[in-house]
């Protein structure tokens, strides 16, 4: 019997503490903050946060995506930006379709990668380039004299690093040639009607079939070579097809795989801004 008495007392006395403690929920200083984060990532908008120093307005994100990443004023701003210039990168574009090599070479394309191959009388010959660091910095200059500050802007242009292959086909040895465009574009003779827009950096006999540089193999460099050897390998490349017309049309293809790998990229980074 005091058993039982005792009992309904502390009952009644728990019951009172429970009644006089204020819930969460009805506080009339707004939501608990664990209770409000909880809403949030359920899509609750009608809660609101008061601003405080570790949770102002204007960092707290808006995901409206669904992708669960930080979106903020400044992504939406990017995103527009980018738009934008995807539109006018594609409205100067001046090739839509990669332009063709005269010749007979055939084209292969990885990314910023590029392969031209041709064979001829039992050699087969191959270049290969990438446009990556091939536009050359433009410099903030003078105006010229006759030339107006609002005059538009030089087009660019990519001038890539190419590497020139060349392999008999009975033979166990390729003839290599690290080729490149001077920004002067001086040829080696100076009484050449017409100077040669690029040249030979290196020489170079390399295993057939091994796709790794040799460092144990001679690599001959054309800064101190004779002039007389040297126009002779410039010949021997000219009768092979790679002489200035052809370096001509592979600025045009190189400029127009950069422009294309350009807008890819920045199609590619407004998305990942959105999302």
């Amino acid at each position: 019997m005091m058993f039982s008495s005792l009992s309904r007392s502390l009952l009644t006395a728990a019951a009172r503490v429970v009644v006089a403690r204020p819930l969460p929920l009805l506080s009339s200083q707004g939501p608990a903050r664990a209770l409000t984060r909880s809403l949030w990532l359920h899509g609750g908008a009608s809660i609101t946060l008061r601003p405080t120093f570790l949770n102002p307005y204007r960092g707290f994100p808006a995901v409206s995506c669904g992708c669960g990443g930080l979106h903020t004023e400044g992504d939406k701003a990017f995103a527009e930006f980018l738009n934008d210039e995807i539109k006018e990168e594609k409205k100067i574009q001046k090739h839509k379709n990669l332009p063709k090599m005269s010749g007979g070479w055939e084209l292969e394309v990885n990314g910023t990668e590029a392969k031209l191959t041709r064979k001829v009388s039992g050699e087969k010959i191959t270049v290969t380039f990438n446009t990556n660091n091939s536009i050359p910095p433009s410099f903030d200059e003078e105006p010229q004299e006759g030339q107006k500050e609002g005059d538009e802007e030089p087009e660019l242009v990519s001038t890539p690093n190419f590497v020139v292959e060349i392999t008999k086909l009975e033979g166990n040895q390729t003839l290599v040639m690290d080729c490149h465009y001077p920004e002067d574009e001086v040829g080696h003779g100076e009484e050449e009607e017409e100077s040669d827009i690029f040249t030979i950096r290196e020489v170079s006999f390399q295993p057939t079939g091994d796709t790794d540089w040799k460092e144990s193999s001679y690599t001959l460099n054309t800064d101190s070579l004779d002039w007389a050897l040297y126009d002779h390998l410039m010949d021997f490349l000219a009768d092979r097809g790679i002489d200035n017309t052809f370096a001509d049309e592979l600025v045009e293809l190189s400029t127009a795989l950069e422009h294309q790998e350009y807008i890819r990229f920045l199609e590619n980074l407004n998305k990942f801004v959105k999302c």
